[in-house]
């Protein structure tokens, strides 16, 4: 599965902070929203997809779950692309 984590916007601070984005898996665009929280237990992602997403996507045959599971995977990870001026370091503990 190739999966792709592009942030549009960040609202927030490093304790908790809205995320929104989109994801290529494959071929294919999608948009997401997600909340990371830090802190307290180390970093969390909850990622959220829309209904319609979720429905395209079983149409193309892959496993929401899976997909939910890999973009959280991404996001925790830094395994992302962020627009140009936003920084790493705005949202992210060192």
């Amino acid at each position: 599965m190739d999966l792709k984590v592009h942030i549009n916007n960040i609202h927030g601070s490093q304790m908790a902070a809205k995320i929104n984005g989109i994801f290529t898996l494959d071929v294919h665009e999608f948009h997401f929203t997600a909340i990371a929280f830090g802190r307290i237990g180390g970093q969390n992602v909850g990622a959220k997809l829309s209904k319609s997403t979720e429905t395209e996507l079983e149409k193309l045959g892959y496993d929401v779950e899976e997909v939910i599971m890999k973009l959280q995977q991404n996001l925790l990870q830094g395994d992302l692309t962020l627009p140009e001026g936003l920084k790493r370091e705005s949202f992210v503990d060192d």
